[in-house]
């Protein structure tokens, strides 16, 4: 599907460029080290939330210091066709693992209220645990096609 960049763990010499693939099953995607795209979320040309997943320890643990981020910091992620840049509003620190409502279209826990083109960020928390999902969300701040 692409890549994602964290710009933010870059400054921190923390790996900060993951694989991006289609769907979210453990064997086939996440333990490859990738970061996963929720299929039943938007992808990231069309109006709505692009639902992202990736592990916090193990397996590449593309995910592993999204505790560090920030509000303000920035995700660009690249397709074939675009580069999406996103800006990070809110962190959910914990949650049950069965609240699939970050993942709506608007998401509502987040503090937004209008249609537009968001991004959801999950991963499992506390680390080496799978109790609970640590979630970021943000916003789309531009788009610009791919570099040829």
């Amino acid at each position: 599907m692409g890549t994602l960049t964290v710009p933010r763990l870059e400054q921190l010499g923390l790996p900060s460029v993951f694989p991006v693939r289609e769907g979210v099953d453990r064997d086939t995607v996440l333990d490859s080290g990738a970061v996963g795209h929720y299929a039943d979320t938007q992808l990231p040309d069309e109006p709505g939330n692009v639902g992202l997943a990736g592990h916090r320890n193990g397996h590449g643990e593309p995910f592993r210091y999204l505790d560090r981020l920030a509000p303000g910091d920035r995700v660009v992620l690249r397709t074939a066709g675009a580069v999406h840049t996103y800006v990070l509003d809110r962190e959910l620190p914990e949650t049950g693992a069965d609240n699939y409502e970050v993942l709506d279209p608007v998401p509502a826990q987040a503090g937004y209220t209008a249609p537009g083109h968001y991004l959801t960020l999950t991963t499992c928390t506390p680390e080496f645990t799978s109790l609970y999902r640590l979630v970021w969300w943000g916003h789309l701040v531009a788009d610009a096609p791919a570099a040829p």
